[in-house]
């Protein structure tokens, strides 16, 4: 049988307040969002007939595992603010009284979280296994994308 590549998407939620220092609209203020994240790997198939995972590019549970650990256990319930940025003193405030705040050397959009979820799931994927797409619903209606094929350099 010949091998062809497969892509498994495996489909996360969490739930995560941001504020956009400097923005020129609503984003200004604090708020959340309930996320919707789409991971998309890409490989072959083991077709190893006395490998444990015969058949598979990665078993469901090892991605959920990765991305649990690595995404949704630290953004989930958490407030990102941009270091950087004005918020920072509230952030450190909110910090010391307990709460969950992320600072950030980033602007907290969709966009920018896309690019910081990608760094802290790549690295963590077996051997021959690739990242190949990430969606990040912010609304119902709105997300943004990172395809692997898309970069120059990455």
């Amino acid at each position: 049988m010949k091998k062809n590549k497969i892509r498994l998407t495996k489909i996360f939620h969490f739930e995560t307040g941001h504020a956009l220092a400097g923005y020129d609209g609503k984003c200004r203020n604090v708020h959340g969002h309930s996320y919707r994240l789409e991971v998309t790997v890409i490989g072959y198939p083991i077709d190893d007939p006395a490998h444990v995972k015969y058949g598979m590019v990665i078993d469901f549970g090892d991605l959920k595992k990765i991305v649990k650990e690595r995404v949704v256990d630290v953004y989930d319930h958490a407030l990102l603010l941009n270091k950087n940025g004005a918020y920072r003193p509230m952030g450190e405030r909110l910090a010391a009284e307990g709460h969950r705040i992320l600072l950030v050397d980033f602007q907290p959009t969709g966009e920018m979280m896309l690019h910081d979820i990608k760094e802290r799931i790549r690295p963590h994927l077996p051997e021959g296994v690739r990242l190949f797409a990430l969606r990040l619903y912010e609304t119902g209606t709105s997300y943004a994308e990172w395809y692997a094929d898309d970069q120059e350099e990455d």
